[in-house]
This record gives C-alpha cells, sequence and structure tokens, in this order.
C-alpha cells in the first residue's frame, strides 16, 4: 500500500489566498482583487466537476477574518450574498450540492438564509459536493467537538473509553465528508492558517507561488498531477 502512487484525489481542499495583495501589486483596492477571486472560485469549480473531483472545500471567510476593517468585511459579506444568489441556479442545474462548514453567529440574517436555502435546493444533487468554509476555525471546530462529547460524558450517555477519533470525527462539522487527499494554498504562504486541523493529519500539500486570482483549470491540473507523483504513507514507512 505504502509504495503504490496515489489514486485520484476525492477530496481538494483549498486555502484562497493572495486577492488583496494581487490587487495591491496592481494598485487596485481590495476590493477589487475578492471580486477577481470569484472568478478563481469558478475556475475551481468547473475544473473539479470537469476533473471528476467529488469534494471540493474552499475556505473562504476564517473566524479570524472577522478582525479586518468593517468596511472590507462589509464588503466581502455584500460580494459574498452577490455571488450565492447570482451562481446557485448554475450550481443546481450542473447537479453540484452546496454545504456549509462553519458557524453562522456572526454573519448576517440574509446570508445565513442564503445558505440555507441554496443547501436545500441542492441537497438530493449527486455531483461534486462544494463545501464552503465560512466563519470557520479548525481549533474552534475541534473546540466544538470537545464540548459536545463532554456534555455526553457527564450525562453518563457515553464512557471516557468510548471516547476515541472515530467519536470525534462524528462530532466534527465534516462528520460525513471524507478527509482531504490534497489540499492547496496560494500566494506563497507556507501554512494552514486553522483549516481543516483536525482533517489535514494526512493530507499532502502543496503550495503555490501565485495568488488566488490566477486560479485556473490547469493550475488544478498540475496540482493532480504532482499529487499523483506523491506517495502516502499515513506514518507506516
Amino acid at each position: 500500500m505504502t509504495s503504490d502512487k496515489m489514486a485520484f484525489p476525492e477530496h481538494i481542499a483549498i486555502i484562497m489566498d493572495g486577492n488583496r495583495r494581487w490587487a495591491k501589486k496592481r494598485f487596485l483596492p481590495s476590493l477589487a482583487g475578492h471580486k477577481k477571486g470569484v472568478d478563481a472560485v469558478k475556475a475551481a469549480i468547473n475544473a473539479a466537476d470537469d476533473l471528476g473531483v467529488k469534494y471540493l472545500t474552499l475556505y473562504s471567510f476564517s473566524t479570524e477574518n472577522w478582525q479586518r476593517e468593517p468596511d472590507e468585511v462589509g464588503a466581502l459579506m455584500k460580494l459574498l450574498i452577490y455571488v450565492i444568489k447570482k451562481e446557485i441556479a448554475e450550481l443546481n442545474q450542473k447537479n453540484c450540492r452546496l454545504r456549509l462548514i462553519g458557524f453562522l453567529g456572526h454573519a448576517a440574517p440574509e446570508v445565513e438564509q442564503l445558505f440555507a436555502d441554496a443547501q436545500e435546493l441542492t441537497k438530493n444533487n449527486t455531483g461534486l459536493q462544494l463545501n464552503i468554509a465560512f466563519n470557520y476555525g479548525g481549533k474552534q471546530e475541534i473546540l466544538n467537538a470537545t464540548k459536545q462529547i463532554a456534555v455526553k460524558l457527564a450525562a453518563g450517555d457515553i464512557t471516557e473509553q468510548e471516547i476515541d477519533e472515530q467519536m470525534m470525527d462524528a462530532h466534527m462539522l465534516t462528520c460525513d465528508i471524507p478527509d482531504p487527499d490534497l489540499v492547496i494554498r496560494t500566494s506563497g504562504e507556507v501554512r494552514i492558517s486553522n483549516f481543516l486541523t483536525w482533517q489535514t493529519a494526512y493530507s499532502e500539500f502543496i503550495f503555490l507561488d501565485i495568488y488566488w486570482p490566477e486560479f485556473n483549470k490547469k493550475t488544478m491540473q498540475n496540482a493532480i498531477e504532482e499529487y499523483g507523483k506523491r506517495q502516502r504513507r499515513f506514518g507506516k514507512s
């Protein structure tokens, strides 16, 4: 098993980084970079769908992103609302299923309702599953799962001996989604930034020296080809 080439990645997760730096390099406002980044999102979704990827998870907004300037956060929320309204019908037509991964506590009611409607509309689709990590943080997810298990332990519903990795998996926001085979990050940064901290323990990582707005189908194809050259050992050798 450890010496064989990898199979095609079933689940690809992407840290979409570099919108603001792409804009700054061109002497444009940050929002211009975010708008251009939407084109890259569409390219990534279409590429994953065309190439046969089953799960695509996009890190769209972290729990830490609320610390940005209020004007930028507000503009991002308006852009998110616009994109969901504009693209959900096409996603549904392409048989894609949309899934939210995150905590909607800080989001405006309109954003929460849009995600709920989009998930309901596409829940029976059987093509690419698009997971949007919005207001998501890996540490927060682990903490949330731990608290849920602690409540069950205190109530006597489970024993300490029953707590294992499978139980933790079952309390994650991704409980019914396989862990990512491949994680891609753009912008040249080499870190995971609190993204799927539990789930990426044995994922393969590819860090690209391009900004997110420059991502396209060829980028996806190249990443998948690089993944295919690697060997996953899972600590066994």
